[in-house]
């Protein structure tokens, strides 16, 4: 379920978007302006969420982009097992399985509260609470 449409001059560093329905955070934007008998170009770089894999995408300024619905949620950690994290869910107390991120590497420990976000239906570990 996306949370909106927008249309690529709205976008801003820092805003999330599906690219082949994979959520991206764009890292760099640059708009041209239009020209006499043209339109506007919008230059963007975006870095997957999930992989780390950068797109970089010269468009048309009136294409359309879907922002992706985030939920921002709480977990705590049941344990961990080499790069890998068993969480419950601190509302439903759903347990499941989530990688740690290279940045979190080490620094995650069982009983610990961290913070996660369900992208359209993936789950991506973000910080320690």
């Amino acid at each position: 379920m996306v949370a909106r449409v927008i249309d690529a001059t709205e976008m801003r560093v820092g805003t999330f978007l599906l690219l082949d329905g994979i959520a991206h955070k764009v890292t760099k934007m640059d708009v041209s302006k239009t020209g006499k008998h043209g339109h506007a170009k919008v230059r963007f770089e975006a870095v997957s969420a999930f992989t780390g894999k950068k797109k970089v995408m010269v468009i048309p300024g009136h294409d359309k982009f879907e922002v992706p619905m985030i939920d921002k949620k709480a977990a705590q950690v049941l344990s961990v097992s080499g790069t890998i994290a068993s969480l419950m869910d601190n509302e439903s107390f759903e347990n499941f399985d989530l990688e740690i991120p290279e940045e979190l590497a080490g620094q995650i420990n069982g009983g610990e509260n961290v913070e996660y976000w369900n992208i359209e239906g993936q789950k991506l570990l973000k910080r320690i609470v």
